[in-house]
């Protein structure tokens, strides 16, 4: 890999990036040492019993480290409580301060837990969303009086042995890195180097660092940067603590972990996983188990080509550019194919699953939003017209005798294209680990590849025949053919977003074909939720809900079920949805609409990153929410659909 794209040890072998070990409380992270799981307590740090009562289910649901939050000196103080409690119970489990705004509070909590987070974006500055233009001078100055704030910190810190992560959050980064980076993956990275350089000229070490966005393709690019501007600056290869962060709930927000984390452990990036899930926390540590779970047999998979340089630059996202054929590739959103090829026998009903949905009365076809584009047969050809919106693909030794080949193309493989007209479209199936065939591609205007491996590294493996097309300019549109046995929905559902989400965050694959769950409705939804995770196929809201901590002001899981519930109609409009005003302009930095607690009952509703509504009462702010939404003309009225099938 050259140099200017460097962020791995390679892109095609598994192999875990070396860090520097970092002890906390006894559990170190890093180096060789099991890649550790974590999560944060959503309930009141004054509650002493009730923090020590869900830090003990997290911890028994695989939590290593606990996180607490710390946004004041009294509950810095309290920490100390609940530390007590755990020990008395048995409990040695590690405990990590969070802090935002609150310096002295973080100065108190190093003297007590094992580690302290900080995050660069607020710790010694008030965001004031002001756009700041500062010279070297000034912005010299600006250095000096953060080190002054930080540095008593990390004197503590080195003095009791307490580790410190530097977290980096998308959405609240300072005046000073927008006014000279912008909201970028580098102005990210740069708010953490800002403080690292401060902790390595003080000699203190015992660091994490992490890159969290809720946008997954920002969040993949600013840890891939830093890894590299670590190397290019000649740092400490420090550990990383991965994590999505408010990646909401449910489906959604196990998928769009599973892209954003799976594609960075797909390249040995990451020591340490929290999954953020607007959930009860002891839900998220078997999530990021199974996550991890995936790699501990990685290492001797079978061998994929080896590649020096990358012909992609993994800091920026851009779709591989490539010729339209039917509606795939060039400038069409990617495509999603259902596999009925083990099906005996197609049936109306079936396509109900993928949702395209038969109305008797008035004999149509109705679609929703994620209705599949195509349907695989195999060799047993749909018997009844399909809907407009649905073609179909055939194997070819059945299609070349059908009598009828309107909407219907052949599967073949690569020794079968010869026999085919020159303008025939068709798909055709290879495995990543067939390089040499790339080339009979070659005059072939009309082909899709149906993509396909059986390596462990999956992830690698396609990607490195995707890397040998662009290499060799073939610009044949790429379906990925996903097939894994799963029977588990969760587990179906986090192996195929970790396998294939990487590589459209890279811009890499124009089409998703998933089977193996057994549920087609399962795999139909999985795809699109993988391709609305990585921001190649808007189909539905999406909600940007935090995990609650002990800020939060409302009840978060009722008043997510209940947003959504009202709204879940408005594809591709973001909202989102933050318990307290320490997370809630920042975190949200991509939502198109924000939900915001900022005091007792009391809600403050934005557009973007504007106020629009403050102290709006919670038992009216919902309602309020969608009138702005209507007043902006997003609004659309729910559509009520009666399916009733034959």
């Amino acid at each position: 890999m050259s140099d200017s794209h460097k962020y791995c040890s390679s892109l095609t072998e598994y192999k875990r990036r070396k860090t520097i070990e970092v002890n906390i409380g006894g559990v170190p992270l890093g180096a060789a040492n099991p890649i550790r799981v974590q999560s944060m307590t959503t309930i009141d740090t004054m509650d002493t019993e009730g923090s020590i009562e869900q830090s003990i289910r997290m911890i028994e649901s695989g939590c290593e480290y606990v996180r607490i939050t710390a946004p004041s000196i009294k509950e810095a103080q309290n920490l100390e409580e609940i530390r007590k409690g755990l020990r008395a119970k048995g409990y040695q489990v590690p405990l990590v301060a969070d802090i935002h705004f609150t310096p002295n509070a973080a100065e108190l909590a190093a003297k007590i837990v094992e580690k302290v987070r900080v995050n660069p974006g607020n710790y010694a500055d008030k965001k004031k969303f002001e756009e700041l233009a500062y010279t070297d001078e000034t912005y010299e100055l600006e250095l000096k009086r953060i080190r002054e704030k930080f540095e008593p910190l990390v004197k503590l810190c080195k003095a009791h042995g307490t580790a410190m992560r530097i977290g980096t959050n998308h959405g609240s980064l300072s005046d000073r890195i927008m006014g000279r980076f912008g909201d970028t993956p580098l102005g990210m990275v740069e708010s953490a180097l800002e403080f690292l350089r401060i902790c390595e000229d003080l000699e203190f070490y015992d660091i994490v660092i992490s890159m969290k966005a809720s946008n997954t393709r920002v969040m993949v690019q600013a840890y891939r940067l830093l890894v590299h501007k670590l190397d290019e600056e000649g740092l400490r290869p420090y550990p990383l603590h991965l994590g999505v962060t408010e990646a909401g709930d449910g489906e959604d927000g196990r998928i769009k972990s599973a892209v954003g984390i799976g594609a960075l452990l797909e390249d040995g990036l990451g020591d340490t996983v929290r999954v953020s899930l607007t959930e009860e926390p002891e839900f998220e540590a078997p999530v990021a188990q199974a996550l991890v779970d995936r790699y501990a047999d990685r290492i001797g998979h079978a061998n994929i080509a080896p590649l020096d340089n990358s012909p992609v630059d993994p800091f920026v996202y851009e779709r591989r550019i490539t010729k339209e054929v039917l509606n795939i590739g060039d400038h069409n959103v990617p495509r999603v194919i259902a596999d009925f090829s083990q099906k005996a026998n197609i049936e109306v009903k079936d396509l109900k699953e993928i949702g395209h949905f038969y109305l008797p009365e008035p004999d149509k076809w109705r679609m929703n939003d994620t209705g599949a584009d195509y349907v695989y047969s195999g060799s047993r050809p749909v018997e009844f017209m399909l809907p407009n919106g649905l073609q179909e693909i055939i194997d070819y030794a059945v299609w070349k005798d059908l009598s009828d080949q309107d909407k219907k193309y052949p599967l073949v493989v690569m020794d079968d294209l010869v026999n085919l007209e020159k303008n025939q479209i068709a798909f055709v199936k290879l495995e990543a680990d067939e390089l040499s065939k790339i080339n009979q591609l070659q005059g072939h205007e009309h082909a899709i590849i149906l993509l396909h491996t059986n390596n462990l590294h999956a992830m690698a493996s396609l990607r490195r025949f995707i890397f040998e097309l662009i290499i060799k300019e073939v610009n044949s549109p790429v379906v990925i053919n996903w097939h894994q046995e799963i029977a588990d929905k969760e587990d179906f559902q986090l192996a195929s977003a970790t396998d294939i989400g990487g590589l459209l965050i890279d811009g890499l694959g124009d089409g998703v074909m998933l089977a193996g769950n057994g549920s087609k409705k399962v795999e139909n939804e999985t795809a699109f939720g993988i391709l609305q995770a990585a921001r190649t196929r808007m189909t539905k809201t999406e909600y940007i809900s935090c995990p609650s901590c002990g800020r939060t002001l409302f009840d978060l899981q009722e008043t997510t079920a209940m947003i959504r519930k009202r709204t879940d109609h408005l594809k591709g409009v973001k909202i989102g949805i933050m318990g307290c005003i320490v997370n809630g302009p920042g975190e949200m930095a991509d939502a198109d609409y924000g939900y915001v607690g900022s005091g007792k009952d009391k809600i403050t509703l934005y557009r973007g990153q504007e106020v629009v509504k403050r102290a709006v009462h919670s038992d009216y702010a919902v309602d309020e929410l969608i009138q702005i939404i209507k007043d902006d003309g997003s609004w659309v009225e729910p559509e009520a659909i009666e399916v009733t099938l034959n």
